[in-house]
């Protein structure tokens, strides 16, 4: 998703000679036969005019220039043209939504179709596939699919079209966010449903707040939610985060989430997830992914955190692993960081909970930077020695 936390890259969308090979290694016999009737030896469509299409819509629009075709024909007939073959699309729409040349017509009528048009498609989508999901759910989770489901998402006008689209999205929602293609769906519906209407994403997100974080789509998906949702929809998403924080912030991804919400500057989120973490906070500093959530737990600005920081400072410096932590890869950065934001008497206690750890830290590659840190720590213990 746009301004992820996470980074991570999409596959290409499939190319039109990918999508045509396929189609010829599918068809075989049947599949020229089919296209010598549509198409002369050049490749051309051999009509002329939209009206005499009817029968072989679903054909034309499986093939790359017969699909162009009645594009075209839509684009220079309007209302008139889309009327001539919308039954015939209607009565296939699912698996032309699916094709790699079926899915741009389906887009094309969604731009174009009456609003009663759309409505009948909304339905036709709607009704049960044979796992009992909606149909629409299916077609979202597909390459090509997610695309026509977007366009739909994308061109809803009326509050009934609105409705009809959400009853046939709820069903599969987390299914969808946890999607390479369906996740891209969801994102479509939080940016141009409005706050209101996406609540049934919110609910979800909420409900499977660690399903959800600790994957590899889902957890850019929690991100957007956080960033579309408002007033108290985004006080309970981040509150739920919070609660969870533990589980999320030892996660691969879930991490990203934690540090997300840490970052919106919300001083009571921030304090909730200090505190969510609270006992916990040497052994996550051993850990790669949740040593970077103890990191910024620790610089978050602001007086009113302040309590919070020193919680962190305190259980770190009495820690019995603290030793482990001042040699530790990850654990020297935490360390490091607590001496940087400790301040006056706190900062003294610290240094003086390190310095039994001078001699090991000496010859730690790790440790080093300790030392580096620590202008006071270097001077005492030169006047010591």
């Amino acid at each position: 998703g746009e301004g992820c936390n996470f980074s991570h890259a999409q596959g290409p969308a499939p190319t039109v000679a990918a999508a045509t090979s396929r189609r010829t290694a599918r068809g075989g016999k049947a599949a020229r036969n089919e296209h010598n009737e549509l198409l002369d030896a050049e490749g051309r469509v051999k009509f002329t005019a939209i009206e005499e299409v009817n029968g072989q819509v679903l054909s034309l629009a499986q093939d790359q220039h017969g699909c162009r075709f009645l594009q075209k024909k839509i684009d220079e007939g309007g209302p008139e043209a889309v009327a001539a073959i919308f039954p015939e699309v209607l009565q296939c729409v699912v698996e032309l939504m699916v094709d790699p040349f079926g899915n741009y017509l389906v887009q094309k009528l969604l731009e174009c179709c009456s609003e009663r048009q759309r409505v009948q498609i909304l339905q036709a989508v709607s009704e049960p596939a044979a796992d009992g999901m909606p149909k629409v759910i299916g077609v979202a989770l597909n390459t090509h699919g997610t695309r026509a489901v977007q366009k739909l998402v994308e061109t809803l006008r009326s509050a009934e079209q609105v409705q009809l689209a959400i009853q046939a999205l709820e069903p599969g929602v987390v299914p969808l966010i946890k999607d390479l293609n369906g996740n891209h769906v969801v994102q479509r519906c939080l940016q141009r449903l409005g706050a209101i209407d996406s609540q049934f994403i919110y609910n979800a997100a909420g409900r499977h707040c660690v399903e959800i974080g600790t994957h590899r789509h889902g957890c850019c998906v929690l991100q957007r939610c956080v960033d579309h949702a408002t007033g108290p929809q985004r006080e309970h998403l981040v509150s739920e985060i919070a609660v969870n924080a533990l589980a999320l912030a030892q996660d691969p991804f879930g991490n990203y989430v934690v540090q997300y919400v840490l970052e919106l500057g919300m001083s009571m989120a921030s304090s909730k997830v200090i505190r969510a973490l609270a006992g916990e906070y040497a052994p996550l500093s051993l850990q790669k992914f949740s040593s970077n959530v103890v990191e910024k737990c620790l610089k978050l600005g602001g007086p009113e955190l302040e309590e919070d920081r020193k919680i962190i400072v305190r259980e770190i410096m009495v820690s019995p692993h603290l030793g482990r932590l001042l040699q530790d890869a990850y654990g020297n950065y935490v360390v490091q960081s607590t001496l940087a934001i400790a301040k006056g008497d706190l900062h003294c206690e610290l240094v003086e909970h390190i310095r039994p750890h001078l001699a090991a830290i000496k010859s730690s590659p790790y440790g080093k930077r300790i030392l580096a840190r620590s202008h006071l720590l270097q001077k005492k213990s030169a006047a010591g020695g």
